[in-house]
């Protein structure tokens, strides 16, 4: 079995871990911005993500020499640990949730702000349980002082999801969208203040003429293949023709709203393995081992897997946020980007359990909020990942590009109270005494 005890071990694996973490949603947010029902690619994206915790757990917690306490994976499937099976499996349950949550936030809100307050949220409610569950390892007099900074962050993210929001309805409106999406006719009763002074860029055919008609229906659909320049009314309606997630007329508050729900799921999945491989509550008789992460990761990834095939599979014929209904036939045959969505589902699955390896070496209350240990001292990062899918949805999907400079501002401090919590939460970090 192998046990990770060396700080380079555990650097590497939290490394692959941010990257693998805050790649998968990028993915699976190219594919809905593509078309694919997410419906589909949700299956697709279960069944890699369960390869991928049978590999780890084959590979890494069944060969290798065995030690006391740590039996091997198969060894583990046959014994009387089924609470803590339990504790897995529930954490399991709730990232399967937050995750197919997220899958529609992104959407409605970006990755960029989905994910800062999703991990800030799993930090401020997550980091709070692991650091009473792991005996107050990590020292709160800066661990909490990061809390807070995360707190702010969602505050801040909030702040910059309606700016934008704010600013797309203004280009829309100002080059002529107003008889086609009738939500904006009771937002914007007045013209009379020129785009430009609110810092907002046009594309340059907005700007030279003022306002700018754009081709009617029909027009759009026969020129789907056009590009627009990032960030202009006219891609803003590109996009939203081509998702299968429909998010023109909603209501801004919807997607913080899911961003919410999604969170508190998130922060209840680290505590979940935590008493699952740790066993604080003593619910396991003296002569049974601890769950070892491999068993732990691979019982977790079975609920996350039956949870998300069950439920899309239900959405499939019932879905939600306008998207079209779909068969299982249909699934099967739709071959369109699913290559993308298996490779997602493989990066979230080693993500996951590279997170857990490393965060044997070190306190949870820490792993929780990071995905990545520091070479100095074993000391951890907080959840980093939100900072991959940001640049992600910045250069991959142009997210706040030719927005007010209010965004710009609000996005920079967000950024940079993020960044803040993270320095805090590595330095709170202590070293879990394994053995």
């Amino acid at each position: 079995m192998f046990v990770v005890e060396d700080r380079g071990g555990a650097v590497a694996l939290m490394v692959a871990s941010l990257l693998f973490l805050g790649t998968w949603p990028a993915l699976l947010t190219l594919l809905e911005r593509r078309g694919r029902l997410p419906q589909h690619t949700y299956l697709d994206y279960s069944v890699t993500n369960l390869l991928a915790a049978a590999v780890i757990a084959i590979i890494f917690g069944q060969f290798g020499e065995t030690r006391p306490g740590m039996p091997s994976f198969f060894t583990q499937l046959t014994q009387d640990n089924w609470p803590s099976v339990l504790f897995a499996m529930a954490g399991g349950i709730a990232l399967s949730i937050g995750n197919l949550i997220s899958q529609y936030a992104w959407a409605f809100v970006g990755l960029s702000v989905t994910n800062i307050i999703c991990s800030s949220l799993a930090v401020v409610l997550g980091t709070t349980m692991n650091y009473f569950l792991d005996g107050r390892i990590n020292r709160a007099e800066i661990l909490f002082p990061g809390v807070a900074c995360f707190l702010v962050a969602i505050f801040l993210s909030s702040a910059v999801h309606s700016s934008n929001a704010k600013d797309e309805e203004d280009k829309l409106s100002m080059s002529g969208f107003r008889n086609a999406f009738e939500h904006y006719q009771s937002e914007f009763s007045s013209r009379d203040l020129p785009l430009m002074s609110r810092g907002i860029e046009l594309s340059s055919d907005v700007a030279d003429q003022g306002v700018k008609l754009l081709p009617n229906q029909e027009e759009l659909e026969n020129g789907e293949e056009d590009d627009f320049d990032t960030g202009t009314a006219e891609f803003i309606v590109q996009v939203e023709k081509r998702r299968s997630i429909k998010v023109f007329g909603s209501s801004r508050w919807l997607g913080l709203g899911m961003v919410l729900l999604a969170g508190v799921c998130f922060s209840l999945f680290s505590p979940a393995i935590n008493l699952a491989t740790n066993d604080q509550w003593r619910t396991l008789r003296d002569d049974v081992p601890h769950l070892t992460v491999y068993t732990a990761f691979f019982y977790f990834s079975v609920s996350c897997f039956a949870v998300g095939i069950g439920l899309n599979a239900r959405l499939l014929y019932r879905p939600v946020a306008g998207v079209p209904p779909s068969t299982i036939g249909a699934y099967a045959g739709d071959w369109n980007g699913r290559h993308w969505a298996l490779l997602a589902g493989l990066l979230c699955g080693f993500g996951n359990g590279f997170q857990f390896m490393g965060g044997q070496a070190a306190g949870y209350a820490a792993a929780d909020a990071v995905q990545v240990i520091l070479s100095l001292g074993s000391y951890q990062l907080s959840n980093a990942l939100p900072l991959v899918s940001t640049f992600w949805g910045v250069i991959l999907f142009g997210e706040y590009r030719r927005s007010s400079r209010r965004t710009y501002l609000l996005l920079g401090c967000m950024l940079s109270m993020f960044i803040v919590a993270v320095v805090l939460l590595m330095a709170s970090a202590a070293h879990r005494k394994t053995g």
